[in-house]
Order: structure tokens, then C-alpha cells, then sequence
């Protein structure tokens, strides 16, 4: 694939998650965000894949950080699950 049409790609698709985020209202950000936690894996495994197929130093040392944040941004999406979780559970002696 050639660099320009990448560069695009990129741009496109940064330009509509915008563009579909800014129009949620804020209250709906943690539930939505914490309920699509399946895609924070997807994020992992194409990074993963994109590690794989480094063939440069640099392109690898991109793809080790892409997979680091990708597994702290699904961790993160499971922890923010379980605090909203624990906000609607019956408190002991109440």
C-alpha cells in the first residue's frame, strides 16, 4: 500500500470516529465507550499483526507501542466497566 493512500486512510478514518464521537452527548461517553470493549481487542490484534509484518526498526518499534496501548486502552475499558458496574449494586445494609 502505497504511503499517501495509508496517510489518507488514516486521516479518513480519524476525521469520522470525530465527527460520530462529538455527536454523543456526554453522559452516554463511559457506558458506550466501556460497552464496546471488543473493539479495543480488535485494536490489539492488528496491531499485533502490524508487529508482525514490521520489517524495519522503527516500523517495529511503532508496532510494540501499538500494542502496548492497545492492551492498556482494553484494560482500561474493563476497569471503567467494573466501576460502573459497582455504582449499581445494592450497598450491604442498605
Amino acid at each position: 500500500m502505497d504511503g499517501f493512500a495509508a496517510l489518507y486512510i488514516f486521516m479518513l478514518a480519524a476525521f469520522t470516529g470525530y465527527e460520530i464521537i462529538a455527536k454523543v452527548p456526554v453522559i452516554l461517553h463511559t457506558p458506550l465507550m466501556s460497552g464496546s470493549n471488543f473493539v479495543h481487542g480488535v485494536v490489539v490484534v492488528g496491531a499485533m499483526v502490524a508487529l508482525g509484518q514490521a520489517d524495519t526498526a522503527v516500523e517495529e518499534a511503532i508496532g510494540f507501542f501499538a500494542v502496548a496501548l492497545g492492551a492498556a486502552n482494553a484494560a482500561g475499558g474493563y476497569v471503567v466497566t467494573e466501576r460502573m458496574l459497582a455504582m449499581f449494586k445494592k450497598k450491604e445494609g442498605a
